[in-house]
């Protein structure tokens, strides 16, 4: 097993088992839930932004253990970072999971993120991985509906 899928598996377990992060902030100034209609993820993200800057994140669901992870590991990511660094995560974090499995990946430009480069061998689990990505991707653009994979 390679040294990058056995830190996934970890990662994956640490952040699934104790997630960080996980609660409401109860005066967030941006907010948006997050729905993946295949497997039945939902994720609530809450953002108290600051002269464009994320001073604090949140987000409390239900979901399977990549999903549940992903969102614990972005809202660790995604603090005291300003909105267009969270934006362009997001970007980085969706090409990297939806990118064609033979096309590189440069592990070192995704910091912890890019544990969940190996999401993208199995296309089901992309959307479990991607859920809380657009759903802040939501929440930071005052979206009205609520975000979906689809």
């Amino acid at each position: 097993m390679s040294d990058l899928r056995e830190l996934y598996q970890e990662v994956i377990l640490d952040h699934n088992k104790k997630p960080r992060n996980f609660r409401v902030i109860e005066n967030a100034n941006r907010h948006a839930d997050g729905h993946n209609p295949l497997c039945g993820d939902n994720v609530s993200i809450y953002l108290d932004v600051e002269d464009g800057m994320i001073k604090d994140i949140s987000f409390v669901g239900s979901g399977c253990a990549i999903s549940k992870a992903s969102a614990s590991l972005m809202t660790t990511v995604l603090k005291g970072r300003s909105i267009d660094d969270a934006e362009a995560a997001f970007q980085k974090f969706h090409d990297m999971v939806t990118v064609e499995s033979d096309e590189e990946i440069d592990p070192d430009s995704l910091g912890k993120l890019a544990v969940f480069s190996g999401v993208r061998e199995f296309p089901a689990r992309v959307k479990c991985a991607s859920l809380a990505w657009h759903t802040v991707h939501a929440a930071l653009n005052a979206m009205e509906e609520p975000a979906t994979t689809e």
